[in-house]
């Protein structure tokens, strides 16, 4: 048989969650085309259904991967980046396809996301050093404060920079012990959508992080509302929207980080997303004396 009678073997796109590959409940589907208007492929449409069974699956992980050692999770992190080093062309072809680079400049955006999953990996065991540490008290205690895990995160991912924003977005969320609901670009879901594939084949449990594809604004809506839903990312939504969520989000008190200008994700990203979904607790102790001396500890 010829290779020019051979039929192509089109990639089916399904979303992640909980570790699996689920088509949307809905049966929905939507075209995605490149940056010329040529068609890629089919994705799914996502429910509010999806977005509820992905809360639910990433509360269900959040107990484990919070409970996680730092060192650990840092560990996974670095596996994850060491898979998508392994698949650098396929991601590469992706972002070109749907950012309209060419090939040379996607690979340069590629290896800047992979560059940035690895700078994340590496602050999992040292941010508690840089936000957390011991207070000065007037009285004999010890007062100390330490960064925990907000919970699960609902994340709107950057509508344009399809790989290098979509890293910068989750990387930090879990990389801090959270876990995430990642709302992909609506335009180019497909750099998320197999990250979701790599993520699968990683160390990284099932349900710490969970990719839709879908509309921002049907999705956004029920995750911003949501009970169970500890803060949202809204750095992938417009001014209205945004607005919305952040009505909605007010609820139940979520945290919510919505940038006060587009992020310039080829920048140095600093701290600030890792921080942005910390709690701080702060326990007091007596301290002891240590004899008649009257030293204490």
């Amino acid at each position: 048989m010829s290779e020019s009678s051979r039929l192509s073997v089109l990639k089916t796109y399904k979303l992640y969650v909980g570790g699996k590959f689920p088509r949307s409940e809905s049966g929905r589907v939507y075209e995605v085309a490149d940056a010329k208007g040529t068609w890629l492929a089919n994705v799914p449409l996502s429910s509010r259904k999806d977005a509820r069974d992905a809360v639910v699956a990433a509360r269900k992980a959040f107990g484990g991967w919070s409970g996680a050692t730092a060192y650990n999770r840092g560990q996974v992190l670095y596996r994850v980046a060491e898979m998508l080093e392994g698949r650098k062309g396929q991601f590469a072809r992706e972002v070109a396809q749907a950012e309209g680079l060419s090939k040379s400049e996607a690979a340069l955006v590629v290896e800047a996301a992979v560059d940035r999953w690895v700078w994340y990996a590496g602050w999992t065991d040292k941010i508690a050093q840089v936000v957390g540490g011991a207070n000065p008290v007037a009285g004999p205690y010890f007062n100390l404060s330490t960064p925990e895990p907000t919970g699960v995160v609902a994340v709107l991912a950057p509508q344009e920079s399809s790989f290098l924003g979509l890293v910068s977005v989750i990387a930090p969320v879990i990389a801090t012990g959270n876990t995430a609901v990642v709302v992909a670009s609506e335009r180019a879901p497909l750099p998320a959508l197999s990250l979701g594939e790599v993520l699968a084949t990683s160390d990284l449990p099932g349900g710490v992080v969970n990719v839709l594809s879908g509309k921002a604004a049907e999705l956004g809506a029920p995750l911003a509302a949501h009970q169970d839903v500890n803060a949202v990312d809204l750095t992938g939504a417009d001014a209205a929207l945004a607005r919305e969520l952040e009505i909605a989000a007010a609820d139940n008190l979520k945290r919510v980080l919505r940038p006060a200008e587009a992020p310039d994700f080829a920048a140095d990203p600093g701290l600030a997303r890792l921080t942005a979904f910390l709690e701080t607790k702060t326990v007091w102790h007596p301290t002891g004396s240590l004899g008649a001396s009257g030293s204490a500890y």
